[in-house]
């Protein structure tokens, strides 16, 4: 590891910061957040920001200036907890809380998925699926108008925990331009800052995806809409990479036409996908063995697969990984790499563990355990 970086590892009980202590072990910081759900946190210098919540917190914006030693909340939607405090003085004397208008966004979210910087301004997708965006780095939301009102919006389909605005990815060369992925309505490209948008999931090689049953599969000539992640590789151009519910999908002119490039894969299904910083061509994915089917590894077997020729072919990397009854999952948001020469690639599991790698996948190092359920992993250059 050539640069210090540091974890944000989101969890179902609050966010963990990961600082490396030496070359073999890492320091964990945790929980904070006030122990709330973090669906995902990004982060630049000691400025932080991690977006969650539930039925019971609300849905929220955390935001440090510090490096995560003090924290403030940006509420954008009140949760069971601010109704009971606002109707029973009794409940209010015992979370030594006093009642507080309602949020803003009240009844119309009931958690935030993701959270991105484009240019200035920061953005936080929800469930259901609406985007926000701040021009004040996270102390204040305003709805963004063309996606609540978005026009065929009423033909949107739930994935299987409901319509999700789950990720946000930006063009650091061009602020103007941002894609979102939303389960399962597809893709949407904005190149005028979110003010309009259209949605771009056509296949660039329909015929190559056969014939499927299966409702999330690739129809119509359009790749399967329920996306898990996506990330735009840091190269010229607008090349994008998806992990799909129905297999992994590459596109060379920002999201216009996908290239399906699942083959070579031991499954369709799988929910993170990674790239390179410096190799646009070099990405990282880890496949489940189906859906409905466990949703753990294939065969019991971890591995996280690399293509270094942008999905043209396949390589299965296991070194230091479990390869005996292995039934972890690694959810979509729980995957990511760093910024360094030689970038670490990292995973998070829903059994608690951290995975590390920092030869671009031949061989895995877990430097972390018994960790709430992990839901994102972020890197921050320390």
């Amino acid at each position: 590891m050539d640069t210090k970086v540091t974890l944000l590892v989101g969890t179902t009980k609050g966010l963990f910061l990961l600082e490396p202590k030496d070359g073999a072990s890492w320091r964990v910081t945790g929980p904070l957040c006030d122990g709330w759900a973090i669906n995902h946190a990004i982060g630049e210098g000691n400025a932080l920001w991690a977006a969650g919540g539930g039925e019971w917190e609300g849905a929220g914006v955390w935001r440090s200036e510090d490096g995560g030693t003090t924290w403030a909340l940006s509420k954008l939607a009140d949760g069971t907890l601010d109704e009971w405090i606002r109707n029973d003085p009794d409940t209010a004397a015992f979370f030594g809380r006093d009642p507080a208008p309602p949020a803003e966004f009240t009844g119309k979210i009931d958690a935030l998925w993701s959270v991105g910087r484009v240019g200035d301004r920061l953005f936080t997708g929800a469930k259901p699926a609406n985007l926000y965006v701040s021009d004040d780095q996270g102390e204040s939301w305003q709805s963004v108008a063309s996606i609540a009102e978005f026009p065929d919006r009423e033909s949107w389909n739930p994935g299987a925990v409901g319509l999700t605005l789950h990720t946000i990815v930006a063009s650091p060369e061009d602020p103007q331009k941002m894609w979102i992925g939303i389960s399962a309505a597809g893709v949407f490209a904005s190149e005028d800052g979110g003010a309009t948008w259209e949605r771009r999931n056509r296949l660039s090689n329909a015929d190559a995806c056969g014939h499927h049953d299966h409702p999330a599969a690739p129809s119509d000539g359009n790749a399967g809409l329920c996306v898990h992640n996506m990330v735009r590789a840091g190269a010229e151009g607008d090349l994008l990479y998806q992990q799909n519910h129905h297999g992994v999908f590459r596109s060379r002119d920002g999201g216009r036409s996908w290239d399906d490039i699942t083959e070579g894969l031991p499954s369709t299904f799988g929910f993170p996908v990674a790239v390179h910083p410096a190799k646009p061509d070099t990405l990282w994915t880890l496949p489940l063995n189906g859906d409905s089917a466990g949703r753990f590894p294939p065969d019991a077997k971890a591995a996280v697969w690399r293509s270094q020729d942008g999905g043209e072919s396949w390589q299965a990397c296991r070194n230091g990984l479990p390869q005996e009854a292995c039934f972890f999952t690694v959810l979509r948001q729980a995957m990511a790499t760093d910024q360094g020469e030689s970038p670490g690639v990292y995973f998070g599991t829903n059994t608690g563990s951290v995975f590390a790698s920092h030869d671009e996948g031949d061989s895995w190092q877990e430097i972390a355990r018994h960790l709430p359920t992990v839901l994102c992993v972020e890197t921050v250059a320390a």
